[in-house]
């Protein structure tokens, strides 16, 4: 690399450093202190994990930090990562009872402060439980199969985890953007799970280097928490061209290669309003691009990105096309991504599933010139594995007992992203690790049943 380009790619790699700092020792202590300690707490009624938010603080107020972070990571096996991404504003911090007074208890930075502490010192926080001569395999090792590993571990459960990347962490290690979510942080969470003796099986793709039948075979049960696959097309012309990207493949390649300078002074398209797709405007930004916007066929009240996360895309500049949809990609000789012709749109009433259609304005396209185009449309699901295990689905949504969450196989269970949509709650990491939790629960009080059947 020449000279020139080191201060540049340096300055790159500065963008991608975490943006908030965490609370002062002093800050965080006053801020604890300001808490009620409410009997009831409507906090914990609104965490999804429903951690015990007034006894963690107190602890944070007495000096425990290390009980403090035991109280967090019981209840939430990915803690640490939640204090950074949940949207506490909606959530606990939401529910506190001094929004009607003054302002909220700083929740989200309490509970990273507690959890900061915990890994930089190293702290281990749990034990595995006496060994019960059973064995359960996960597929998949994002916030749910990390979850349910934890609790299964902690039953006294031989727990394996299979999972297709190198690393296990699932979204919080690939899938959420570096100045938000450091791996780091995603590594010290599954570093709390190994530690309970759960064996990893990293670069093991479950229906190529084992088969379900194996699984099904060789454990007592199975939990499958295999998350989503890859952006689908947007099924426009122009998609083959050089400088099209995959949202979820574009933001994992700044977490897991070394980041580069090739988009520094690039024009820059993102279709989509989600979370994923927010994270693709920033990141482009951070990796020089000279401008971007993010396309969306309706408006600013029917995106589905958190409030903080659009606040922050305007923050770094970030441009918005509402009501644009696109219709094709343009390129060049050197089938290189030259620009993106799009066309405006309007909301008409909706058919009958509560959301306003878009419809084309006739005669309203235009050219936007872009040198890449990120497409974050959503995510397609495992349809092959989950036909593997021969479950009952619906569009790709497993179907499961919401009590047990037991499939239609009786020795399969499903948590995460694969059993939401189709009305079966909201896909956020804190909701993905309750359910990994509900998991393991359902599975100890099937096998426990079983037990005392054929006793």
């Amino acid at each position: 690399m020449k000279s020139s380009a080191q201060p540049m790619l340096q300055a790159i790699v500065e963008n991608f450093s975490e943006v908030e700092k965490g609370l002062p020792n002093q800050e965080a202590i006053e801020e604890a202190n300001r808490c009620l300690y409410c009997y009831d707490a409507p906090c914990i009624q609104a965490c999804p994990t429903g951690i015990d938010i007034p006894t963690f603080i107190k602890k944070i107020a007495s000096g425990n930090l290390k009980g403090s972070a035991q109280t967090i990571m019981t209840s939430n096996p990915v803690g640490a990562s939640c204090a950074r991404v949940c949207p506490t504003e909606e959530l606990c911090e939401g529910a506190c009872v001094l929004n009607h007074s003054t302002k909220p208890i700083m929740i989200g930075d309490l509970q990273r402060y507690a959890t900061d502490w915990a890994i930089q010192n190293e702290q281990v926080l749990f034990t595995k439980g006496k060994p019960n001569g059973k064995r359960v395999a996960i597929v998949g090792g994002g916030p749910a199969g990390l979850s349910a590993a934890r609790e299964l571990a902690r039953f006294g459960y031989a727990v394996t985890i299979f999972e297709a990347e190198k690393e296990a962490g699932g979204l919080n290690t690939y899938g959420i953007v570096s100045f938000r979510l450091p791996q780091a942080i995603s590594f010290w969470e599954v570093q709390q799970v190994k530690a309970l003796d759960v064996e990893i099986k990293t670069n093991m793709r479950v229906g190529e280097d084992v088969m379900p039948s194996e699984l099904l075979e060789n454990y007592d049960a199975v939990v499958l928490a295999i998350g989503m696959s890859k952006v689908p097309n947007l099924g426009i012309e122009g998609e083959h061209l050089k400088g099209v990207y995959d949202a979820i493949d574009f933001v994992k390649q700044t977490k897991s290669e070394a980041l580069t300078t090739e988009f520094v002074g690039k024009k820059v398209a993102v279709v989509g309003a989600g979370n994923t797709a927010i994270d693709g405007a920033t990141c482009s930004i951070r990796l020089g691009a000279k401008n971007v916007k993010i396309l969306y066929r309706r408006t600013s009240a029917e995106m589905t990105a958190y409030d903080f996360e659009y606040e922050f895309a305007k923050q770094d500049g970030v441009e918005f096309r509402w009501l644009t949809a696109p219709v094709r990609i343009v390129g060049n000789d050197k089938n290189e991504v030259t620009g993106i012709e799009c066309i405006k749109m309007e909301l008409k009433e909706s058919e009958g599933d509560g959301r306003k259609k878009p419809v084309p304005i006739e005669g309203s396209e235009f050219l936007i010139k872009v040198d890449a185009v990120i497409k974050a449309i959503g995510q397609e699901r495992y349809l092959s594995l989950i036909n593997q295990f021969e479950l009952k689905q619906d569009g790709g949504v497993v179907l499961i007992d919401q009590d047990t969450f037991q499939t239609s196989n009786p020795k399969v269970f499903a948590c995460g992203d694969v059993v939401f949509g189709k009305g079966q709650g909201e896909a956020m990491v804190v909701t993905a690790a309750q359910q990994g939790k509900q998991t393991a629960y359902g599975i100890h009080a099937q096998l426990k049943k079983e037990a005392i059947e054929t006793a």
